[in-house]
């Protein structure tokens, strides 16, 4: 009934649009609006960056491109993306993403990350204010990216504590996308701490994105359950809404559990959501306190972990060499049932948790949402299209729509919306990044417009465009 009326809507509203010249026009597309629930050959008018018009009559642009057989669905949305810069955006909009958000280890100062991007970006950006690097900066980490000594291993002072919320307000008062936690990097820090930095997101009227504790030696009962078990229950007492991050790679084997406890919170008023990759390995810094007394700890092995760098297996000897030197490791743990669960769950997003660096790293920095596309879609038929094109374009926006103000004209496509659009073929949309080499870009997506510019057209990039903005909540 919805789609009729859509229909009937549009063919009524074609003769106004009779005679309009559009910036852009995509014709002839099978445009699908997970808000409204259309799925029908439309074509779309835009004009500057804004969605003008959506017609089942032909409509006429200063540029048109038939998209004929193509799939136009809003531009992807990534809540979890490290790599901010250039090198990774070009991925990233080769993957479909338009808008891509440093939400789980955030950054710290904001306003001057924001103002090195802005004019400068391929794709929408955007970043938390992270508790993480605000911690490193205070108490003297010398780590890269992530702590490896300081904030990971020593408790902060009293005086360090109200530093960090200091530094993490800032943040929010330059209009980060709410605060950043990466608990399992710092396990040091204190259940009070992490639950002051809930309560000052509760004031601010922003969302929490927590990457949980991990099982954390000397630490009894540190796993997964009650990881999942302090976050709830500070949403619960705070009133914040909370985001728990790569469910899939903290919970492994329990991500049924976990997915029934975040149901059963939301079910009894708690604002809580998650995500998820699609592969069954994680990655990270080799360095940092998730690898302390590894496998003591995990019950895994060396060889479960891959080096970044080199593509090798790891040893107890290298895993020593490596953990001295720094850098990315792959650990290959995660249980295949695991990621299932996680797809074939409504209240799961997709989000990438990707970098790349000089072309190495882990492929979900490439090829993460193709890879929903191409293979839990249409080969394994786990989620129809619709159900994974809700998942990475609406859910996302409606997550930060109530602090973001932008994110209401995004994930969907409608008439003011925002034109960061996508159009792919669904019989060819595949990723081609491996851990052996990531650097590959995803394969039919066609045309990937970001505000209304054209930033891959053909299958190709589009030299010396920057259209991407800085997306805060002011």
């Amino acid at each position: 009934m919805k789609k009729q009326l859509f229909g009937i809507l549009f063919l009524i509203g074609s003769g106004a649009l009779h005679g309009q010249v559009f910036d852009v026009v995509l014709s002839n597309g099978r445009v699908i609006d997970p808000e409204s629930g259309l799925d029908a050959v439309r074509d779309i008018g835009i004009r500057g960056k804004r969605i003008a018009a959506i017609s089942s009559a032909r409509l006429h642009g200063r540029t048109e491109v038939n998209v004929r057989g193509l799939v136009v669905s809003p531009g992807f949305i990534d809540l979890h993306s490290h790599g901010q810069d250039d090198e990774n955006y070009h991925y990233k909009a080769h993957d479909g993403v338009t808008t891509a958000l440093e939400l789980e280890i955030g950054v710290s100062p904001v306003a001057e990350w924001y103002r090195s991007r802005e004019g400068r970006a391929l794709v929408n950006f955007g970043a938390s204010s992270g508790h993480v690097p605000a911690r490193m900066a205070v108490m003297h980490d010398t780590g890269d990216f992530l702590p490896r000594d300081e904030a990971a291993h020593r408790i902060a002072t009293d005086e360090e504590t109200l530093s960090i919320v200091n530094a993490v307000r800032r943040g929010l008062d330059d209009g980060a996308i709410g605060i950043g936690f990466g608990i399992a990097y710092v396990p040091t820090a204190p259940r009070q701490e992490i639950y002051r930095l809930f309560q000052l997101a509760a004031e601010k009227h922003v969302p929490v994105f927590v990457h949980m504790r991990g099982g954390v030696p000397n630490e009894p009962n540190s796993g997964a359950i009650p990881a999942l078990q302090e976050v709830i229950a500070d949403a619960a007492v705070t009133g914040v809404s909370l985001h728990v991050v790569h469910l899939t790679s903290v919970a492994a084997r329990l991500t049924p559990v976990c997915l029934q406890m975040i149901e059963g919170a939301r079910k009894h008023g708690i604002d809580v959501t998650t995500e998820m990759y699609p592969y069954t390995a994680s990655a990270s810094r080799i360095e940092s306190a998730i690898f302390d007394d590894w496998e003591k700890r995990t019950g895994n092995s060396y060889h479960d972990l891959q080096w970044s760098a080199t593509g090798e297996r790891l040893t107890a000897e290298t895993f020593a060499k490596y953990r001295k030197q720094g850098g990315s490791v792959i650990s290959h743990t995660l249980p295949e049932a695991a990621l299932r669960a996680g797809i074939q769950s409504p209240i799961v997003m997709i989000a990438s948790d990707g970098r790349l660096a000089e072309g190495k790293g882990h492929p979900r920095g490439a090829g993460t949402f193709a890879r929903v596309l191409g293979i839990y879609v249409r080969e394994q038929k786990l989620i129809s299209l619709t159900e994974a094109l809700r998942r990475i374009t609406l859910m996302p926006a409606q997550r930060l729509e109530a602090s973001v103000p932008a994110m209401r004209n995004k994930g969907r496509i409608k008439v003011g919306a925002d034109a960061d659009l996508v159009a792919f073929d669904p019989n060819r949309i595949i990723d081609k990044a491996t851990f052996e080499n990531p650097a590959q870009y995803s394969e039919g997506i066609q045309h990937v417009l970001v505000n209304g510019v054209f930033v891959v057209r053909e299958g190709r990039f589009v030299e010396g465009v920057y259209p991407g903005i800085g997306l805060r909540t002011k």
